[in-house]
């Protein structure tokens, strides 16, 4: 707190000082009376300002040259005290303000002085106190004509240092004063509402300066990027407060066209400024280069708080100036859309605040001119769009169309307007069509095929949390990034939101129709435009007077729907697919020797050609339309449950296709339906429209010629669906089975991959439980066969009279030689399906529908086992193994129909190709588990041969082979026989001869040499033969490596000799070994 409080006491402190500096004009002297004014009030010295003002003003008006540290000293002294009290005179402010503007003059060479920076620091803070300190009236009183050469000469000064100086601080002080001068600041001091008078006055006596203060801040502005972001920051403030001041509109209307004679003599008279019209347009049009030169230097400046201030730029000079700066507006309003995008968050933000405001305002709505010139400036972007985006990096085409974004946004409803003017509406259209051209040269596309049909279901769980605005990633002619598409988006989204939906709809769907090169953009832009007719994740900165009601978008929807599913549209060729009765070159059967791959020629994608890049087009058009009804369902909501009976079963029947990617992309569509219909998942949404969707299959069906994707739409249903379905279908079903038997050589591809995933959802919703009950019981009987030493000790005469003859009938048995009595027991021991078989023996109850419906299915399967087809071979195998778990429970249906397929099978088992071999093992083992017993003869007797002597042929190979016969066919044989044999032996319970086959076709398979899964394969076999007969299994192990020595327990017995006890070094030790451990 200050100690001298009083002015009495506060003088007599403060006079010997100011005494001794008006005598001794010293540094020591200021910094004495400086540090004196410390210890006193701001009030005291409030009283005693002049006087102790005297000497230090006496001390700057010395004639003669004074060093630079005396005048920083006095400057800084006198800097102190004006910002501790205030100037209550008009004649001492401006005596102060010629003082400090002189220290930085020379007289001599008439410009700035070369003085120290210290010493221009303190003069500019100096200054900038003054006119702080200034009470309001007096301070306003200051800017009267008479002061202009004085305000023109510190104005040219601080303009002077901003520009020239290398000191970075000097600059911002200077534009900082700059700004005080001219009643800019953003301070309280100053007053903020001057009144219409007094405003008008500083307005005129201001306007002398604008063209020397506007030239010298855009030399600044655009100057080097090195100079530092703050300065250029502070010009533009200074520039764009000066000018929206100078030229405001309010303002300017106010101004007589008269000039009123000012009472100043005739010199100053000249220097002032009458804001006339013509005067307004000439400093307009000069302006308008000026602003041109500074926006395009800023507006690509690195750091963002420059771009930040560029926007309040456009705000101030279009808000206040929208009159008198029309020939600017054009370059403000790109300037402002094309920072709409920035990559700041900050300038985003501040962006779409100030078009807010502008929409609010009605800054271009209300604008005719305006409104004009941005009309003309979209007409020209969309001209130049195409080029643009030829010639751009990525980073300009997203500038480029973040500047068209703007300008929709600008106009907002009066793009109507423009849209009305045929050229605008080509010329913008034409230019959209050009940019999303696609590229279709990709020939992945093609070659991506469904070929498992477990697919149609997989999506749903990525999909369930799949936002809507995800669309399938594309490649395009003009750009990659994916901003850029996004960009294009909102456009025509924007687009959609603030046009006539009717006009726009109908233009592109003329340009969808006009050609085919046209035609997938035109889709695109259609689907965006219903999306943003919806108002959906539109950014509305207008108070958008009409809406496209939910009849009339349904109605629009329902129209571009009819076009995208009508048969030209929809039923595009995708793939060249070869003939179904044409047969591949291939691999030979697993018994012909012939076990190395061979290299199968595609005719189809042999030569690519113009074909290729038609088919892709066709292939991203379908995807376009598909992702378009998902946004169409996005768009309506619940109301598109209306237009599910017209846009349902197309997107069933492509949710089928053999294209990768169409497949996806309908899996996708239906999600999307769900999520915006509100049902809970593809399961719920075909339950409770299958109605109409089987009746739709029914009479497709009996015209297939014109329908051929039919048995897809029924294909993804099953997928899809569960057990509520199958009394609905079962109809279609039997139509199905009747199509097949009569289209059998020309359908049989597509009927085939129905009739799999209807068995494939008759297994999944009807389990058998009896073979979970049967599966336990087996695992109790291994837990059993593992401690067989339990048994041993209490086996009796008569438990080993009763092995015997067992062992003696199943030997009969699994010879063939069999006794008519034999038979009738068998044929007994097949339990009845129920109950009341045994109360009405005579009655045959009708069987379960899904038991009848495998029944039908496998008697086809029998007959199209030997298609000349592959795929359908593969095929029907899949189906036919089906067939088994699902008629497993059901033995009098099931046994009848594998002894009637028997015969086909082995022929594909023996004697086909070896894709068709390894699936119709996996065949025999479903087969083998399923039948058991009923097998056993006939698998020795006609396939274990062949597949021992395969075997047995192919190992010599196998052992010399290198690494990269683990990759071919003959080895994946190998491997699959091997690991089904040991199964199947269980299964079947093979007699002893049929064991010794076995075990002599695998032996060979324990040597080292072998592959290691070949090793482990025929490891598995030996265990499983453990399970069938432990004893003789131990004794053939045995006999190929023998690990131990047995002696006899009494000298009287004879020593055993077990052939593998010689072998020595043996390549079967270690699997012998690992094998008999687990036998023990």
């Amino acid at each position: 707190m200050a100690v001298f409080d009083t002015p009495q006491e506060a003088f007599g402190i403060l006079r010997p000082v100011c005494v001794q500096l008006t005598k001794a004009q010293t540094v020591e002297n200021v910094e004495h009376l400086q540090a004196q004014l410390q210890a006193v009030s701001d009030a005291a010295l409030q009283e005693l300002q002049q006087y102790v003002l005297f000497p230090l003003r006496f001390a700057l008006k010395t004639p003669g040259p004074k060093r630079d540290r005396l005048i920083q000293s006095v400057v800084e002294c006198l800097t102190f005290i004006l910002s501790s009290t205030c100037v209550r005179e008009q004649e001492l402010l401006q005596d102060l303000f010629s003082e400090l503007s002189t220290c930085l003059y020379s007289p001599s060479s008439q410009k700035p002085a070369a003085a120290s920076e210290e010493l221009k620091l303190a003069v500019i803070r100096g200054l900038s106190t003054l006119m702080h300190s200034a009470y309001g009236d007096i301070i306003l009183a200051f800017y009267e004509p008479s002061i202009l050469p004085r305000l023109g000469f510190a104005v040219s000064l601080l303009l002077g240092l901003a520009e020239q100086e290398k000191s970075k601080q000097i600059k911002i002080a200077a534009l900082q004063c700059l700004q005080v001068l001219l009643l800019q600041c953003d301070c309280q001091d100053h007053p903020k509402h001057l009144g219409e008078l007094k405003e008008q006055q500083l307005g005129d006596l201001l306007a002398s300066f604008l063209p020397g203060i506007s030239t010298a801040l855009t030399r600044i502005i655009t100057g080097d990027f090195k100079q530092g972001h703050s300065i250029v920051v502070s010009s533009l403030k200074v520039f764009h407060k000066t000018v929206g001041f100078i030229l405001a509109d309010e303002q300017l209307r106010r101004i007589p066209k008269i000039q009123a004679k000012p009472a100043v003599e005739h010199r100053l008279a000249d220097l002032m400024v009458h804001r006339e019209a013509d005067w307004v347009k000439s400093t307009g049009d000069k302006l308008a280069i000026l602003i041109k030169k500074i926006i395009e230097c800023v507006s690509v400046h690195p750091h963002w708080k420059v771009r930040l201030e560029l926007v309040e730029f456009v705000e101030t000079l279009l808000l206040k100036c929208s009159q008198s700066l029309v020939e600017s507006g054009g370059p403000l309003l790109k300037a402002l859309v094309g920072l709409v995008n920035d990559e700041s968050p900050e300038v985003q933000a501040a962006c779409r605040e100030v078009l807010r405001l502008f929409a609010d305002q009605k800054v271009v709505m209300g604008n005719r001119a305006f409104a004009d010139l941005l009309s003309e400036s979209l007409y020209s972007l969309a001209t130049s769009l195409p080029r643009l985006m030829n010639t751009q990096d990525d980073q300009g085409k997203f500038s480029t169309l973040s500047l068209l974004l703007g300008y929709l946004k600008l106009l907002g409803p009066k793009i109507n307007f423009v849209l009305n003017s045929v050229a605008h509406l080509q010329r913008l259209s034409r230019a959209l069509i050009q940019v999303l051209e696609l590229d279709v040269a990709d020939v992945k596309i093609v070659e991506e095929r469904r070929w498992n049909s477990d697919e149609l279901s997989a999506p749903m769980k990525a999909l369930a949390t799949r936002p809507w605005t995800h669309v399938q990633r594309r490649h395009f002619c003009l750009f990659t990034d994916e901003r850029v598409f996004l960009l294009l988006r909102q456009i025509c989204q924007l687009l959609g939101y603030y046009g006539n939906l009717y006009l726009l709809v109908d233009h592109f769907m003329e340009l969808y129709h006009e050609s085919v090169v046209y035609r997938k953009q035109a889709a695109m832009i259609l689907n965006e435009l219903v999306i943003g007719a919806a108002g959906l994740d539109v950014e509305d900165i207008h108070e958008k007077c009409s809406e496209t009601g939910p009849e009339e978008l349904r109605g629009i929807v329902a129209s571009i729907l009819e076009e995208y599913t009508s048969h030209e549209n929809w039923y595009l060729l995708t793939c060249m697919e070869a003939e179904e009765g044409e047969e591949q070159p291939g691999l030979q059967a697993i018994t012909s020797g012939a076990h190395t791959c061979q290299v199968v020629s595609f005719p189809a994608f042999s030569k690519p050609g113009p074909t290729i890049c038609s088919m892709n087009s066709n292939i991203w058009q379908i995807c376009i339309q598909l992702e378009g009804i998902g946004q169409f369902a996005y768009a309506l909501g619940k109301d598109f449950r209306l237009l599910l009976m017209s846009a349902l079963y197309p997107v069933l029947e492509k949710a089928g296709d053999q294209t990768l990617l169409i497949s996806q992309v309908a899996t996708s569509t239906m999600v999307d339906i769900c999520h915006a219909c509100g049902y809970d998942s593809l399961q719920h949404l075909i339950n409770q429209n299958s109605d109409y969707l089987v009746n739709g299959i029914s009479l497709h069906l009996r015209h297939l010629a014109l329908h051929p994707h039919t048995p897809q739409v029924l294909e993804v249903m099953l997928r899809n669906s569960d057990a509520s379905l199958l009394p609905l279908v079962t109809d279609v079903v039997q139509d199905v089975l009747a199509t097949l038997d009569q289209f059998y050589d020309k359908r049989a591809t597509s009927f085939v991959s129905v009739l799999h995933a209807l068995l494939a959802a008759l297994a999944q919703w009807f389990p058998d439980t009896a073979d979970t009950r049967q599966r336990q019981g087996l695992t109790g009987k291994e837990e059993e066969s593992q401690t067989p030493a339990a048994h041993v000790t209490s086996t009796t005469a008569e438990d080993i009279e009763r092995f015997v003859l067992g062992y003696l009938k199943e030997k009969d048995v699994a010879e063939g030689n069999v006794s008519d009595y034999d038979n009738e027991e068998e044929e007994q021991s097949v339990p009845p399906n129920t109950d009341n078989n045994d109360i009405l023996p005579d009655v045959e109850l009708p069987l379960p529908v899904q038991i009848q419906i495998a029944k039908d299915v496998m008697e086809r399967c029998i007959h199209l086992l030997s298609d000349k087809n592959l795929k359908v071979r593969l095929k029907v195998l899949d189906v036919l193994s089906l067939c088994v778990v699902v008629l497993q429970s059901h033995k009098n249906q099931l046994l009848p129909l594998a002894h009637r397929a028997w015969p086909s099978l082995v022929h594909r088992l023996t004697n086909d190709d070896p894709l068709v071999v390894l699936r119709a093992f996996e065949v025999l083992r479903t087969l083998g588990g399923k039948c058991g017993d009923f097998l056993r003869s006939r698998f020795c007797k006609d396939v274990l041969p062949k597949l021992a002597g395969s075997l047995v042929t192919q190992a010599p190979i196998s052992a010399r082979a290198g690494p990269i016969y683990s990759h071919t066919l003959a080895f994946k044989l190998q491997l699959a026989v091997l690991q089904g044999l040991g199964p199947l032996c269980e299964s079947l319970d093979l007699g002893e001869g049929d064991l010794n086959k076995v075990a002599d076709a695998c032996l060979i398979y324990l040597s080292a040499k072998q592959p290691v899964k070949l090793q482990e394969a025929a490891r598995s076999v030996f265990l499983h033969m453990m399970k069938v007969d432990p004893d003789a299994t131990w004794f053939l192990l045995n006999e190929l490596y023998c690990p131990l020595k047995f002696t006899p327990p009494h000298p009287s017995l004879h020593p055993v000799q077990l052939r593998g006890a010689a072998a020595q070094q043996s390549p079967y030790a270690a699997n012998v070994l690992c094998l008999l451990q687990q036998l023990q």
